[in-house]
């Protein structure tokens, strides 16, 4: 959204695409996904997030042949309890993943764009090692996202992502379903 404070403590529902929807990360079977080695760098990748940013933590997610979906929590902590807040809403997160933050001011802003940017490049340079060569074409350049804004709406959304391989048939990031 322009003009939004991707650094506000919410929700977040991010969906990552392949460039070119290429399918590199392994496969569905039996409705389930069976992640490659590529898969792998970059389920790790999604697991490493909460590493690298003190004020944010996955939620749910899938890495599904040739995109992803997750859900990153933007917190900061005020008297014991974790806070996602706009200034309309607040809501007490209870999740034991959350991260620290003694001071929000801190917080960097446009962290959502900067997570993003930071998991793509982390993951294409581990699988560019891999690789044994240079190879920047792993993503799109851009990804999709929905701030999240009830509980309502949080529990449809993880439905949806621990579904997703079940669907994986009729998805339209599926490559076969591109002219449905």
């Amino acid at each position: 959204m322009q003009d939004y404070d991707y650094s506000s403590g919410w929700a977040y529902f991010i969906t990552i695409c392949t460039k070119n929807r290429e399918n590199y990360f392994g496969e569905i079977a039996d409705w389930a996904m069976v992640l490659n080695e590529w898969g792998k760098i970059v389920f790790d990748g999604i697991k490493n997030i909460e590493n690298y940013n003190e004020f944010s933590s996955v939620d749910e997610f899938v890495v599904m042949p040739n995109h992803l979906h997750l859900i990153i929590m933007v917190s900061y902590r005020r008297d014991n309890s974790w806070i996602v807040s706009t200034e309309q809403n607040v809501w007490i997160v209870s999740t034991t993943t959350m991260k620290t933050a003694e001071n929000r001011n801190n917080r960097r802003n446009m962290l959502i764009p900067k997570i993003v940017w930071k998991f793509k490049m982390i993951t294409a340079k581990q699988i560019n090692i891999l690789k044994n060569s240079v190879w920047n074409k792993l993503w799109q350049s851009n990804y999709y996202d929905r701030i999240i804004r009830n509980e309502d709406e949080l529990q449809r959304i993880r439905k949806y992502i621990i579904e997703n391989p079940l669907k994986w048939e009729f998805d339209k990031n599926n490559t076969e379903n591109l002219f449905m």
